[in-house]
């Protein structure tokens, strides 16, 4: 039997599952079980390892409830999915390819068994030439296991082929969307860390010095010229990978750039001058930052 997951792909598979939703391993076990429409279910000796690796590498947790391990995933986990996004697409296929080559081999076996029954059917009536209405019954008989096992292959067979091209149709329309929305998110953080920039650079100061620096690597969609603190800053939260969602990538932008002020005050130091300073380049930077997420409010 061809392997069902390739090298690596249960692994992803399990995080895509405790994305979903916390679980514990049985449920895990049964879940692939229904994904595989009863053809195929890990035994916990394939599923319970691979999670105990997972957790060792901090892409999940566990709580004990109940006396079981509960996993879920961690923001580690997240971001390993939304890199993975497209083989995670084409894991989808890949089950669904699974599903029909499990069925082909039910349908292997069906055959086989049908040719041994045709061919004890054969020794059969041989056997009870001498009785008519003996032969008669056991014919009768195997003739309708034989229309048994015709039909319940014609069944599986018809299952799958439906559920791998729905499963193919869902998998490639995913991929689209998840493409779509890395888009979006990555030209929402541009629009929005250009804005601020703009601002800051207006805004002059001590705080637009710093803001310049930190969102120096951002490029920003805005066609206003970039000055010249800009043009030799680092880049910025470069390291943030977008998870496709843009209202996560923002809170996380905005998380970085507060623990990066919060540093900065720590580091040097914090007069009223400065403070009230920064006061006024927070509000102005507020006041954009609500102009641009709440357009005509």
């Amino acid at each position: 039997m061809p392997p069902v997951f390739a090298h690596g792909r249960l692994r992803l598979y399990l995080l895509k599952l405790l994305d979903e939703a916390p679980r514990h391993g049985y449920e895990v076990i049964r879940l692939l079980e229904e994904r595989f429409q009863g053809l195929y279910a890990p035994s916990a000796g394939t599923v319970y390892p691979r999670l105990a690796k997972l957790e060792a590498e901090g892409l999940v947790t566990y709580a004990t409830e109940g006396g079981r391990k509960v996993y879920s995933i961690t923001e580690a986990g997240r971001a390993e999915l939304a890199d993975r996004g497209g083989e995670l697409a084409d894991l989808e296929l890949e089950i669904r390819d699974s599903v029909t080559e499990l069925a082909a081999e039910i349908r292997s076996d069906v055959r086989g068994a049908a040719g041994d029954l045709r061919r004890e059917m054969q020794a059969a009536a041989a056997a009870s030439a001498s009785s008519t209405r003996v032969e008669d019954e056991s014919w009768k008989a195997a003739k309708e296991e034989l229309r048994k096992a015709k039909q319940e292959w014609k069944e599986q067979a018809r299952r799958a082929k439906d559920e791998s091209r729905r499963a193919r149709e869902e998998a490639q329309q995913a991929r689209r969307q998840a493409k779509e929305a890395q888009e979006r998110a990555r030209e929402e953080v541009q629009r929005i860390a250009g804005q601020l920039q703009e601002q800051f650079a207006k805004s002059g100061g001590v705080l637009g010095s710093l803001a310049g620096a930190w969102l120096g690597g951002v490029t920003p969609t805005s066609t206003s010229a970039p000055d010249s603190d800009s043009d030799s800053a680092p880049a910025w939260a470069e390291d943030v990978v977008p998870t496709g969602d843009p209202g996560r990538d923002l809170d996380r932008l905005l998380d970085r750039f507060r623990d990066e002020v919060r540093d900065a005050a720590r580091d040097r130091g914090v007069t009223p001058a400065q403070l009230a300073e920064a006061r006024h380049h927070l509000a102005a930077a507020a006041a954009s930052l609500n102009a641009t997420l709440r357009p005509g409010s």
